[in-house]
């Protein structure tokens, strides 16, 4: 059969398609993003959709299983903590059409705040969790997830990893799966939430459960790689890739994909088949924890950490003690930390904001985060999606009950983020007089994720046209007064705009609008800045403005024409006039 090249992201998507999913919901978040740009390839079978926020995806998904048909939702690790609230309770009342949860952690925190386990998701929410280690599991494993969901009445949570979610490797196509829906009939004992329904279904959930670990010893997502009966290792995930370069040839692997509930007569029945039994897996010791506290010994966080992503090298090492052989080469590496690109809308903003020395910016999650960064340094926090409003208020109330005055406090956040969780913080700030001005970054997309679509777009995630909703139409039915928009590559008219926002009796919020240079049906004027050298004094101001296109030679400023696009931030911070823009 023909064979493919998919990440795990792209055969996910793949794998909705041939298990017959109609619906699919979900919020862009690194690892997990690709799934949904993958799916509009087969919007003629399923629908397809970016959601304001996690939660909201969930929901939706949840509720197509309830009127019948399969359903996928998806995000990244931190995103299952906003959609925890209807998973929880989805549990409890289970499903119609098959429901499945994607999980994408990240171990190493490439591009996340923390290194949760959402493992734990699983066992707290008493939900069944299924999890591949390459990208044909993807797909086999994600059809036989929907079979699990519908055949134990139960959402599942499938969980993949950064590795599992980036790597490519070679896949088979099936046929996609004629699956009726199943005719909607109302069931409020099944369907309402209610305290009295609620009492009635967790039994329900527990003999679900039961009856699922009991499947899960004779589960085709659990198998027994049997060699020798010297080691023996219990796996799962990409952890099974790394555990099988590193263990000796004669050893035998249980190799988990049903992970929640654990097949405990299967682990015991291998566990006694070898001498000695390590548990291989990635950040918290989750199978370990349950292994042991049912009596069968095991080697596993003793020796293997539960800090960062692990591989082969790292695995080898803890293990057996084998350090890899290091070459110094006499060589400094060049540190490039991130930055905004040259021409960022963000930059101008946070220019402005680096020179008020009493001011207080609570952040948020997104490119603009990178203002916390040299030389920029104009951002004091960066919590969670949504808590630039929300923090900056809990410290606005702070400074106030500890007497402090003179510090002004700015929330800022991205028009993706205002629409996802800005607007209760927008609320929260004006319905409890908080001396907090909120800002929105609006660049039109959502960007830290890869130019996704949201609500302000004006698009959907199928490409159709939408509706595209103001962020100042918003704010002003929430009662703000005062909405001051402003081009934030207008230095001039930026600062205006925070003293005016500053000075102002009645609410006032900041819509620092300029469309990011990277979005494609959007035509952009096209420049390069130049710098006269006989004027440059070498004063290095404008090194400040953190652009990557802006460096020194010889003394004096000199601007990379590959990466310039003629924004002039840097020729408005100039004292002497020495940079200046031409047309393209």
């Amino acid at each position: 059969m023909e064979k493919h090249l998919l990440s795990g992201n792209e055969a996910i998507a793949r794998g909705a398609w041939e298990a017959g999913v109609r619906v699919c919901s979900a919020y862009p978040g690194t690892p997990s993003t690709e799934i949904f740009e993958a799916l509009p390839q087969y919007r003629d079978a399923l629908y397809c959709e970016w959601a304001p926020n996690e939660k909201v995806a969930a929901e939706v998904a949840y509720g197509a299983a309830i009127s019948g048909v399969r359903s996928l939702c998806a995000m990244k690790h931190v995103g299952l903590n906003v959609a925890a609230d209807p998973l929880f309770t989805a549990a409890y009342n289970g499903v119609s059409g098959g429901f499945v949860v994607v999980t994408a952690d990240d171990p190493s925190m490439h591009s996340s705040q923390n290194e949760q386990d959402n493992r734990y998701y699983a066992k707290s929410a008493r939900v069944a969790l299924v999890e591949p280690s390459d990208s044909q599991e993807c797909i086999d494993f994600l059809k036989e997830a929907y079979r699990i969901s519908e055949q134990f009445d139960i959402p599942v949570l499938f969980r993949t990893t950064t590795r599992v979610s980036h790597s490519k490797s070679m896949v088979t196509f099936g046929e996609r799966e004629l699956v009726p829906p199943v005719p909607y009939a109302r069931n409020a004992a099944k369907n309402v939430s209610s305290p009295a329904n609620a009492y009635k279904n967790h039994p329900k959930v527990e003999r679900n459960l039961t009856a699922l670990e009991a499947y899960g010893n004779t589960s085709p997502l659990n198998k027994v790689e049997r060699k020798g009966s010297k080691v023996g290792v219990v796996t799962a995930s990409i952890a099974y890739q790394y555990a099988k370069d590193v263990f000796p040839e004669d050893t035998s692997f249980l190799k988990l994909g049903l992970t929640y509930p654990l097949p405990m007569n299967l682990i015991r029945e291998f566990a006694a088949s070898v001498e000695t039994l390590y548990v291989i897996e990635e950040l918290e010791p989750f199978m370990e924890e349950q292994i042991k506290a049912a009596g069968i010994p095991c080697v596993g966080k003793e020796l293997v950490s539960r800090l960062y992503e692990l591989n082969p090298q790292r695995l080898r090492e803890m293990l057996f003690g084998v350090k890899p052989q290091i070459k110094e080469l006499p060589v400094q590496a060049v540190s490039r930390p991130p930055a905004l690109c040259p021409g960022c809308p963000h930059r101008g903003f946070f220019y402005t904001m680096s020179k008020g020395k009493n001011f207080v910016i609570c952040g948020d999650i997104g490119c603009y985060t990178l203002g916390a960064s040299a030389p920029l340094n104009a951002m004091d926090t960066c919590i969670c999606m949504g808590g630039g409003f929300s923090v900056g208020m809990g410290m606005a109330k702070g400074f106030e009950a500890a007497g402090v005055t003179g510090k002004k406090v700015f929330g800022v956040l991205g028009d993706s983020t205002f629409f996802h969780s800005g607007m209760t913080g927008a609320v929260e700030i004006l319905y409890n007089k908080g001396s907090v001005i909120p800002v929105v970054l609006d660049n039109s997309i959502t960007g830290m994720t890869g130019h996704q679509d949201n609500p302000g777009s004006g698009y959907t995630l199928q490409g159709d046209v939408a509706a595209a909703i103001r962020i100042e139409d918003v704010l002003r039915a929430y009662g703000y007064q005062n909405i001051i928009i402003v081009d934030p590559q207008d230095l001039t008219a930026m600062q205006k705009a925070v003293d005016d926002a500053l000075a102002s009796e009645a609410p006032a919020a900041i819509i620092a609008r300029r469309p990011c240079l990277l979005i494609k049906r959007i035509k952009h004027e096209s420049g390069l800045c130049t710098v006269d050298t006989g004027k440059c004094i070498g004063c290095k101001k404008c090194l400040k403005v953190g652009c990557p296109a802006i460096m020194m030679k010889d003394g004096k400023s000199c601007v990379d024409p590959v990466q310039c696009v003629g924004c002039t931030v840097c020729a408005q911070v100039c004292p002497t006039g020495a940079i200046s823009r031409k047309e393209a």
